[in-house]
């Protein structure tokens, strides 16, 4: 737990560094001025900040769910010859030019997940649960799974729709914000609080950020179901369903762990539990994602 801290720290610090040379580079660190807020600044500040954070951690997300999560490459261990094999087949079938590494995890976390800057830079990774815990069908549904949506570029497409989505949060907060303290000047001439305007930017950016979350779990959600049957057509329909029953089957005993483990990287994993908040689910109930194969 305390690595995991350390990394994201460390990723942090790292992020923030990278994006504040870049605007002072660009110049573009400053959007307020005695006349008012300047709103090409603002947006282009907005953008850095939002798709730039995105886009360095996409960059350096292999070296990073190594490091958090202990992933383990095993392209070339002879006892994981079946396993390499299965995600090398089915990457090819995919159409994918050079091979993801693979790797393993040690956890009882019944998951896989799929990361990576790009199709030809990626990563198939899968727990050590998953493996003991599930037939050679289901895993290799899972591995097609993950593969799709290494094939549909989906890692790349998330980290648009995130910046883009953060770019917009960090702008109407600003905006917002701004507005208000003008507002709350007793008079003209009363310099508007700079205390004030960073807290309230502050809260603003936790409240749009809460409301946009549901349109990031939407799209998914949907990217769910396009790498399910993207899973499906590479390694049969029959596959990809028992996969997705095998994670029903396993969910009491996935709940126990979770709640030891907290595991990251929640985003790219194939299951996850039903609640009641569904606008913020990053999945789809795998009732539905089933019925959906089903029909397909």
């Amino acid at each position: 737990m305390l690595k995991r801290i350390f990394i994201f720290f460390a990723v942090s610090l790292l992020v923030s560094i990278t994006i504040s040379t870049l605007m002072s580079v660009l110049g573009i660190g400053h959007y307020i001025s005695a006349s008012g807020i300047n709103y090409g600044t603002l947006m282009a500040f907005c953008l850095v900040w939002g798709l730039g954070g995105s886009f360095i951690t996409l960059l350096i997300s292999k070296p990073l769910a190594k490091w958090s999560m202990g992933v383990e490459i095993v392209s070339d261990k002879p006892e994981y010859n079946e396993l390499v094999s299965k995600v090398h087949r089915l990457a090819s079938q995919a159409g994918l030019t050079k091979m993801p590494d693979v790797g393993i995890y040690h956890s009882e976390d019944v998951n896989a997940f799929a990361t990576g800057p790009s199709k030809n830079n990626s990563l198939v990774a899968v727990s050590t649960g998953l493996l003991q815990r599930m037939d050679r069908d289901a895993v290799e549904g899972v591995i097609a799974h993950e593969v799709a949506h290494i094939a549909n570029g989906d890692m790349v497409t998330m980290t648009l729709v995130q910046g883009v989505v953060n770019a917009f949060v960090m702008f109407f907060s600003r905006v917002i914000a701004f507005a208000l303290t003008q507002a709350m000047r007793r008079d003209d001439d009363e310099a508007p609080s700079p205390f004030m305007h960073s807290i309230l930017v502050f809260v603003l950016d936790i409240v749009f950020g809460l409301l946009a979350m549901p349109v990031i779990a939407w799209f998914s959600r949907y990217r769910e179901f396009r790498a399910d049957h993207g899973g499906a057509s590479l390694a049969g329909k029959e596959k990809m369903i028992s996969a997705l029953q095998s994670l029903q089957r396993v969910y009491p005993a996935m709940a126990e762990v979770e709640a030891r483990e907290n595991p990251n990287f929640r985003s790219m994993q194939i299951s996850s539990r039903v609640n009641v908040m569904k606008l913020f689910s990053t999945h789809p109930p795998l009732e539905e994602r089933i019925q959906a194969l089903r029909d397909m």
